[in-house]
């Protein structure tokens, strides 16, 4: 098993960016358990579960939503000032191979973050339980489309199989 491609740009000798792994997950809990308090604090009562059906379409909608946001054309905006386009690699439709802007710091991290579908998971993940604690009806509904959108990529990208 290899290691996913935006993991080959950090050399044994490059020092990973520790501090800017601690400030991101910083972040990422100050929005969390902020999201989640806040909620508590205004009357909300949080879940004493989650069904598994919530937990499947949250699972197929964090899938969709981190691979769009870490490897789809139109969301490169958000990854270009983090990233460097890897041309030569070959990708699925409509997605792009990237690797991070290596500077040491938090625009490295940041970069590692946006390149990497596994890391982005939990944010999108996090984001989906805070919106299910704080309005579960429309959480579920923006979760829908994102799923729908992931069947039928992988319908898409089946037919194409098939075609070949």
């Amino acid at each position: 098993m290899s290691l996913p491609t935006s993991l080959h740009f950090i050399s044994p000798a490059e020092p990973r960016p520790l501090g800017a792994y601690a400030g991101l997950a910083t972040v990422y809990a100050g929005l969390f358990g902020g999201g989640l308090a806040a909620a508590v604090r205004n009357g909300r009562e949080l879940p004493r579960s989650v069904s598994a059906g919530d937990i499947v379409l949250y699972g197929v909608a964090t899938h969709r939503l981190s691979r769009l946001v870490s490897r789809e054309k139109v969301a490169r905006f958000v990854r270009a000032p983090f990233t460097v386009v890897e041309e030569e690699i070959d990708c699925p439709p409509a997605e792009l191979e990237e690797h991070p802007r290596y500077d040491g710091g938090m625009r490295g991290a940041i970069g590692e973050l946006l390149t990497c579908t596994m890391c982005l998971d939990q944010w999108v993940a996090g984001g989906l339980v805070v919106g299910h604690v704080w309005a579960p009806r429309t959480t579920r509904l923006v979760a829908s489309v994102l799923a729908i959108k992931g069947v039928a990529n992988g319908m898409h990208l089946a037919y194409a199989r098939v075609l070949d």
